[in-house]
């Protein structure tokens, strides 16, 4: 990995040429054949044919989109250097791995392995700001590798600090967490919240936690309306207990009551929707069709790499289709039919980037490309895929036919991290080779079978159908055949 890449050294400016610009303004603007000019760490204008000071770098932007970068609001990126391995896990199969079996496995340098990958991924992806929901955090020692491995890598974090392995009333009152919490720099580039959940228990023991929280400025975000896990109770005692606040999110909220919902909507909060997840691990059915019903404000997250892709086309594609699916089924049920989506691809695309912001406190800084703003920039250009054209619909081509090859060009705070569809600075094998240790400790530390083992679940003996079809008497080994 290049360090030098995080440097504070001076800046040239850039300037996107002839693009088509996705502003992420409240009016969901599209401004065809627009240049961006960024100075130094903003955006200076955003306009036709911008007249630019000496020595500024060009990207020729024609026939491509120029967006802000996106945003993650929630991420378990120290699980990176496991991509795949749990693709065919259910939700129980995760917390039996992680939280009750092997995550205590992982090593500060396994922490930081995973946080190392994840970061890079992020970045070459366009995501520009990623929350890093860290509960592996065992002891501080992980906490500071996994704070190394994000200042090593040249994007915007924030450090969600949590502990699956104790509870969150005891490891808030560490004095060791305590005061890394509070000799944390909080910057523009890294910022800080607590996360943890919160169990429903009637004596909400939590409550210790919020308060921590509360004296140490810490936002917090929790996984919440998770089926099995966390629902209902939890809201309601956060709520009468005075805890849930704007800045508060709710991670998943899928199976909650409308009396929840009611109480999100009215205290602020917003909700982190991470459809591929919901719709795989059994969280609950992808909730952003009853958020929009509350008006509840919505971002958007992958969670984690040992099922999904770290990229958010295919999360707002999934979303998209999610909710879909949702209002089609729903007035299906009522004998109607849908004749118009009510969730467009504009307002996906808003989620990804605008409402991550919205929700991290950070509206101010990034999010969208105003004049002013961080300069958190991407370019959607592939002059090689026949995907990349034409761009009839800019934000129907983010939201359902872009993807992670498309992004050419990534600045984060003016800096250029990502060009010509090539990440600047990085060493794979470097990176590779840290990884792959991480993976040899893992597996010898469990051991070659219960590894194998824990990435192949037992298969359930699956349910033989009969043919529905009526007009044939057709037998096959997977209909009356199969009955015997």
């Amino acid at each position: 990995m290049d360090h030098s890449a995080t440097s504070s050294g001076p800046r040239p400016g850039v300037v996107f040429r002839g693009g088509t610009v996705l502003p992420m303004d409240t009016a969901r603007s599209v401004l065809p054949d627009t240049d961006v000019l960024v100075v130094g760490d903003r955006v200076e204008a955003v306009g036709p044919a911008l007249d630019v000071p000496t020595g500024t770098e060009e990207v020729d932007a024609r026939g491509g989109i120029v967006m802000p970068g996106m945003v993650d609001t929630h991420r378990h990126m120290w699980q990176t250097a496991m991509r795949g391995y749990g693709a065919d896990w259910t939700l129980t199969q995760y917390f039996v791995w992680y939280y009750l079996e092997h995550g205590r496995h992982f090593r500060p340098e396994d922490i930081a392995a995973g946080n190392l990958l994840s970061a890079l991924e992020s970045l070459d992806a366009g995501v520009t700001t990623t929350v890093d929901w860290s509960h592996g955090l065992q002891s501080v020692e992980h906490a500071e590798a996994a704070v190394d491995a994000l200042r090593s890598v040249p994007g915007r974090f924030v450090l969600a600090y949590g502990n699956i392995q104790a509870a969150p009333w005891e490891w808030t009152a560490d004095a060791d967490v305590r005061s890394f919490l509070q000799r944390v720099p909080r910057s523009d580039m890294l910022g800080l919240q607590l996360a943890f959940d919160v169990t429903g228990d009637p004596a909400f023991p939590e409550k210790a936690a919020f308060e921590a929280a509360r004296e140490l400025d810490l936002a917090v975000t929790t996984h919440a309306g998770v089926w099995g896990a966390t629902n209902d109770d939890g809201i309601r005692l956060m709520h009468e207990n005075g805890f849930m606040e704007e800045r508060t999110v709710y991670v998943h909220a899928a199976t909650l009551s409308h009396d929840s919902y009611h109480r999100i909507a009215a205290t602020g909060g917003s909700v982190s929707v991470a459809t591929e997840s919901e719709q795989s691990c059994g969280q609950g059915y992808p909730p952003t069709w009853t958020l929009r019903e509350h008006g509840i404000p919505v971002s958007i997250s992958m969670d984690t790499s040992v099922w999904m892709s770290g990229d958010l086309f295919s999360a707002m594609r999934s979303t998209l289709g999610a909710d879909r699916s949702r209002e089609h089924l729903e007035a299906h049920k009522k004998g109607d039919t849908v004749t118009h989506c009510h969730l467009r691809a504009d307002q996906v695309v808003e989620w990804a980037t605008r409402g991550g912001a919205q929700a991290l406190g950070m509206s101010d800084l990034v999010g969208s490309l105003e004049p002013g703003k961080k300069a958190d920039v991407v370019l959607l250009r592939n002059d090689d895929s026949p995907v990349s054209f034409p761009v009839l619909n800019p934000y129907g081509h983010v939201a359902m036919q872009a993807q992670r090859s498309d992004v050419h060009t990534v600045l984060v705070d003016g800096r250029v991290v990502k060009r010509d569809g090539r990440l600047v600075g990085v060493d794979l094998a470097a990176v590779r080779a840290q990884v792959g240790a991480t993976i040899d400790h893992l597996r010898s530390a469990m051991g070659d079978d219960a590894w194998e083992k824990g990435m192949n679940p037992d298969i359930p003996e699956t349910k033989v159908l009969d043919n529905p079809y009526q007009y044939t008497e057709y037998r096959s080994a997977s209909t009356h055949a199969g009955r015997g």
